[in-house]
C-alpha cells in the first residue's frame, strides 16, 4: 500500500522522519512516497491545488497525508476523505476542497476515535500523532467507517469552477505559479471557444495574451502564450522567461478568457 505525504514542515527538522516513522510502525510493508514538503507555510490553498495536481497520477487505493495546520491544536476537526478510490487523511481547513470539487462520491469521516492515533498526542503535532497513525492503519487495511464518524458539511474553500460571464467569455483565477514562473489558471482546455485556433484573448495581471501553443516551445522565446498544462488546466507561460513576472501575475489574480 503506497502513502504519500504532502507537507509545509520542509525537510530540515525531524517532522517528516517522525511522521514516516509512525505509519511505518502501523503498516511495515507501506510505501511512503513524498509528495513535497515544500509547500509554503501555512498556505492551504497551494496545498489544495498540489494535491489536486498529483493524487490521481498514484494507484487507486493510495493513502493521501496532507499536513498544511495552523489550526493545529484548535477545535478544527481532524478528517479522513474517501473519494475518486482515494483515501485523504489531513485537517478540515479546506485542504481537501479542490480534490471535493471534482470527485462527486466521497465521503468523510471526523477523525474522533482516539484509540487510532498515537499517544499522547501533542497539540501541536497532529501529523505524527493522529494523520500519521490514521494513515498507517488505513494502509494497514483498516475500515475507514471504523475510524470516525460521517459527516458532511467539511470546510471548503472558494470553488476552482470558472464563470461563465454575460458576454459568454470564462472567468476564473490564477490558481498556483510554479518554480518556473507558468501561471496555472483555473480554466480548463474546454473552456477554449469553438475554433479557437483562430485566436484568443486572455487578460491576465497587467496584459493580455492572444497566443494558444500546445507546447512550451512552440512559441518564440520571451513571447507570452497560453498552453494546456499537464495539471488539466490552462497555463500562462513564457518560452524561456517567468510569465509572473512578464505580466506582473500572483496567485488570485483574476483571468477572463474571449474569443481575439
Amino acid at each position: 500500500m503506497i502513502v504519500t505525504l504532502l507537507t509545509d514542515f520542509g525537510t530540515a527538522d525531524y517532522f517528516v522522519a517522525a511522521m514516516k516513522g509512525v505509519v511505518l510502525g502501523r503498516a511495515p510493508g507501506a510505501q511512503v512516497v513524498d509528495v513535497t514538503h515544500e509547500i509554503p507555510p501555512q498556505d492551504v490553498a497551494a496545498a489544495a491545488f498540489t494535491l489536486r495536481a498529483v493524487y490521481r497520477d498514484f494507484p487507486p487505493g493510495t493513502v493521501h497525508v496532507a499536513v498544511v495546520d495552523p489550526g493545529v491544536g484548535s477545535a478544527r476537526r481532524s478528517i479522513l476523505v474517501c473519494a475518486g478510490g482515494y483515501r485523504f487523511v489531513g485537517p478540515d481547513n479546506g485542504i481537501f476542497g479542490y480534490v471535493l470539487d471534482g470527485e462527486t462520491d466521497a465521503r468523510i469521516f471526523h477523525l474522533d476515535d482516539p484509540r487510532a492515533f498515537r499517544h499522547p498526542v501533542s497539540p501541536t503535532f497532529h501529523g505524527r500523532d493522529v494523520f500519521a497513525p490514521v494513515a498507517g492503519a488505513l494502509a494497514a487495511g483498516a475500515d475507514p467507517e471504523r475510524l470516525g464518524t460521517p459527516v458532511d458539511d467539511p470546510v471548503r474553500l472558494p470553488p476552482v469552477a470558472p464563470r461563465r460571464a454575460p458576454d459568454g467569455g470564462v472567468e476564473g483565477v490564477v490558481l498556483h505559479v510554479d518554480r518556473f514562473g507558468n501561471c496555472v489558471t483555473s480554466l480548463s482546455p474546454g473552456d477554449l471557444p469553438d475554433g479557437a485556433g483562430g485566436g484568443i484573448r486572455l487578460a491576465i495581471g497587467g496584459g493580455e495574451v492572444r497566443t494558444l501553443r500546445t507546447h512550451y516551445a512552440g512559441a518564440p522565446p520571451g513571447e507570452p502564450f497560453v498552453v494546456p498544462g499537464s495539471a488539466g488546466f490552462l497555463e500562462v507561460s513564457v518560452n524561456g522567461g517567468s510569465a509572473a513576472e512578464r505580466l506582473g501575475v500572483r496567485r488570485g489574480d483574476p483571468v477572463a478568457l474571449r474569443r481575439a
